[in-house]
């Protein structure tokens, strides 16, 4: 099964938080089949520029740098993140949801509103 990974997930996995278990920790720091998107990226971001997500500068480039596989955004993403029914209003897990759909991910995540989804997942 190949991942794509909820904000919250690379951020536990960047500070190898147990929260994870051992076995997906080390999923991630191996396994070639595991996503990232930009969004996640921009999220952290964002949220570090409201002061709503602490850590240093560089966070999202440490996140980036992980080895995860870049999963671009395209014109088929945002046609069915736009067309989601509106079960969760954040528009950037609305995109992870949309990419997984598109491309046939699991989304990892503890996020009990994506649930509301008919997408595969992989609650944390």
């Amino acid at each position: 099964m190949s991942l794509l990974l909820d904000t919250h997930v690379a951020l536990w996995g960047l500070t190898g938080d147990k929260v994870l278990g051992d076995e997906l920790l080390d999923r991630l720091t191996h396994d070639p089949d595991i996503f990232l998107s930009p969004v996640t990226i921009w999220e952290i971001t964002i949220k570090q520029a409201l002061g709503k997500l602490a850590g240093p500068p560089d966070l999202a480039e440490r996140v980036r740098d992980m080895g995860f596989r870049e999963l671009p955004v395209t014109h088929a993403h945002a046609l069915t993140a736009g067309r989601l029914p509106l079960h969760h209003r954040d528009p950037f897990d609305r995109m992870l949801i949309a990419q997984a759909t598109v491309e046939n991910l699991t989304l990892a995540t503890r996020d009990t509103n994506v649930l509301r989804y008919d997408i595969d997942t992989l609650v944390i």
